[in-house]
């Protein structure tokens, strides 16, 4: 039994140096490589620039010798002689309205002021002998009392009768001038229908050009909302926009805007004219009129147009993107790269605009923004620079906020949201 305990436990320890043998003569494994150290961001390096607001508006493109040819009345047109598209010359004419009854009122109207004129002036005459005797008659009396031969009462009745006269001068010329200035409105409102209108009721054309739009059907009546035509002179064109009071304090008579036409396939620089200072009572917008420059092709009277107006210009003022700039309650920051660690920095903000804002504080030219990566840093971290665009290349973005209403264009409050869906 007992050289049985003793035969086991030697096949045991033969056993257990075979395993050990086995396991010593294997390689250890290699140690795992450390990654690269800091976060990964992307960087821009900081350039002075100029930044600027934009506004758009949209307006369209009207002819600068544009005449619309308007008739104040309801009329049936009998006939037709031209139609959209042609070509016109001054006192051509257009078409033919049935403006009897019109042009009878008118004639009517011009007699009648014609004889209101006549009336009131042979009036006047008369008044003015009448009182010029009068006068005289006192001057005389005046000259017998010196000397004794008239009284202080024949004095008296003949200044009590001037006075009476210049006083019925004076009322009667009233009443007369009253029916004058009447009459001579129903002439100027007939007048207003009648203009481009020839005494047979033929619309002329008053001035040289293209015939853009031509509303007069023959057999159908032309209405006195809507212009019975308008002529093209095509040489020159403008702009017309309407813009806010916000707006309007801004823009000057030289200043240039962007102007885009898309039905014409153009965009191009164009030059404020004029800024009404008066509101439209109606819309509150007021007008601002830009020259198109000659030689754009395409340009048809009637067309929109999108304008911009570059206004609140910073020059050679440091401009970041906007996506660099965090926000955590009132402060806004940064970070910049310095000596391979992410540095803090608060910033104050200005214009801000199509991408881009301007730093007015805490910033300079040529240091290292992090544009990419900025969410997940702490002031100290180590970072790692994966990618990037230079000075030029950040410049590019400089530009201005759109606003398409006219109104101006305040500055984005700056609130950024990192990736994992809470604010810096």
């Amino acid at each position: 039994m007992k050289k049985q305990r003793l035969t086991a436990l030697a096949l045991a320890a033969v056993l257990a140096l075979s395993l050990t043998a086995c396991g010593g003569g294997g390689e250890e494994p290699p140690e795992e490589e450390a990654g690269p150290q800091g976060v990964a961001v992307q960087v821009q390096e900081i350039a002075a620039d100029t930044i600027y607001a934009e506004n758009t508006v949209s307006g369209r493109l009207t002819a600068e010798d544009e005449d619309v040819i308007m008739v104040a009345v309801s009329a049936k047109c009998t006939a037709v002689y031209a139609e959209a598209g042609d070509e016109v010359k001054a006192g051509d004419v257009l078409c033919t309205l049935d403006l009897a009854s019109t042009l009878s009122s008118y004639d009517a109207a011009s007699i009648g002021y014609r004889s209101a004129v006549q009336s009131y002036n042979d009036q006047a005459a008369v008044f003015e002998k009448q009182i010029a005797l009068q006068e005289k008659n006192v001057s005389d009396l005046k000259a017998l009392f010196e000397i004794g031969a008239a009284s202080q009462m024949e004095i008296d009745q003949a200044e009590l009768q001037l006075q009476s006269s210049i006083a019925t001068r004076n009322s009667t010329l009233a009443q007369l001038e009253a029916g004058m200035q009447s009459s001579k409105s129903n002439v100027e409102q007939l007048d207003t229908v009648l203009e481009n209108v020839d005494a047979r009721g033929n619309v002329i054309a008053p001035s040289t050009g293209t015939l853009v739009t031509m509303n007069a059907v023959e057999g159908s009546f032309v209405s006195n909302a809507a212009p019975v035509a308008v002529i093209d002179g095509v040489e020159q064109m403008k702009v017309v926009v309407q813009v806010s009071e916000a707006l309007v304090p801004k823009l000057k008579a030289g200043d240039e805007a962007d102007v885009t036409v898309s039905a014409a396939g153009e965009t191009f620089t164009a030059s404020i004219r004029s800024v009404e200072r008066a509101a439209n009572v109606q819309t509150k917008l007021y007008t601002v009129t830009l020259a198109a420059p000659s030689g754009v092709d395409g340009l048809l009277a009637g067309m929109f147009a999108d304008v911009t107006f570059h206004t609140d210009v910073s020059e050679n003022t440091v401009v970041v993107p906007t996506e660099a700039i965090l926000t955590r309650g009132d402060v806004q920051y940064v970070y910049v790269v310095e000596n391979g660690a992410a540095r803090y920095v608060e910033v104050t903000v200005g214009l801000t605009g199509s991408g881009v804002t301007e730093v007015l504080s805490g910033l300079s030219a040529g240091q290292q923004l992090v544009t990419v990566g900025q969410a997940y840093l702490s002031d100290g971290d180590p970072v790692r620079i994966v990618g990037g665009t230079d000075a030029e290349g950040g410049a590019e973005n400089a530009g201005g906020a759109e606003n398409v209403d006219g109104t101006e264009t305040a500055p984005e409050d700056g609130n950024e949201t990192s990736p994992s869906g809470e604010d810096a």
